[in-house]
C-alpha cells in the first residue's frame, strides 16, 4: 500500500499566509519603532506639486547651519523645499514636530549612516540638491533639522512657525 504524504494544497498555503499577515505586519512595525515619518501628522502631510504655493531654498552648510534658520508658513500652505548642500559633508533635512525630532535624534545616534528618501526627510550629499513637498497642518512650531552626529546640537535647524 502506497503511503500518501499530506501536504497543504495551494489554497491551504494561501490561508496560512493570510492568517500570518497581521503577525508579520506587527513585527515590521516593531522593527521600525522610533523611526516613523508617517504622512498625515498634526504638523502636516506630504504635498502635491500642483498645490505648491511657494518654493523655499534651504542651504545646508558645513558650519552646521541651515539658511534660513527661521520661516513662517500658513496652515494648509504647500511648500516646495529645495534643500541644497553647499558643503563637503553629508547633511539631512527632516521636517517634524518636537516629539518626532527627539525620536529621530535617538534613531540617528544608533544608526548615524542612515540615509533618508522619505516624504518629510532627505539626506543630501555634498553638492546635491533635493526637494521635499510639504503641506503644513495645525499651527505651531515645526523644525527642519539635520541629525547627523553633532549637527542638531550645534544648531543645524530651521524653525518653521505655522500660523493660521
Amino acid at each position: 500500500m502506497a503511503t500518501r504524504l499530506l501536504t497543504p494544497a495551494p489554497l491551504g498555503w494561501a490561508l496560512i499566509c493570510l492568517a500570518l499577515t497581521p503577525l508579520w505586519s506587527a513585527t515590521a512595525r516593531a522593527e521600525q519603532a522610533g523611526h516613523e515619518h508617517g504622512p498625515g501628522t498634526g504638523y502636516g502631510q506630504p504635498g502635491s506639486a500642483s498645490d505648491v504655493a511657494r518654493t523655499i531654498e534651504v542651504t545646508a552648510l558645513d558650519s552646521v547651519r541651515h539658511e534660513p534658520s527661521n520661516l513662517t508658513v500658513k496652515t494648509g500652505e504647500t511648500v516646495a523645499f529645495v534643500v541644497r548642500n553647499a558643503g563637503q559633508m553629508r547633511h539631512e533635512f527632516m521636517l517634524g514636530d518636537a516629539k518626532e525630532q527627539h525620536q529621530h535624534a535617538q534613531t540617528m545616534q544608533a544608526h548615524p549612516d542612515m540615509v533618508h528618501e522619505e516624504p518629510n526627510a532627505v539626506t543630501v550629499d555634498p553638492g546635491q540638491s533635493k526637494m521635499l513637498l510639504w503641506r503644513f497642518g495645525t499651527p505651531g512650531l515645526v523644525e527642519g533639522a539635520c541629525h547627523l552626529p553633532g549637527h542638531y546640537e550645534a544648531g543645524m535647524v530651521t524653525r518653521i512657525q505655522v500660523t493660521e
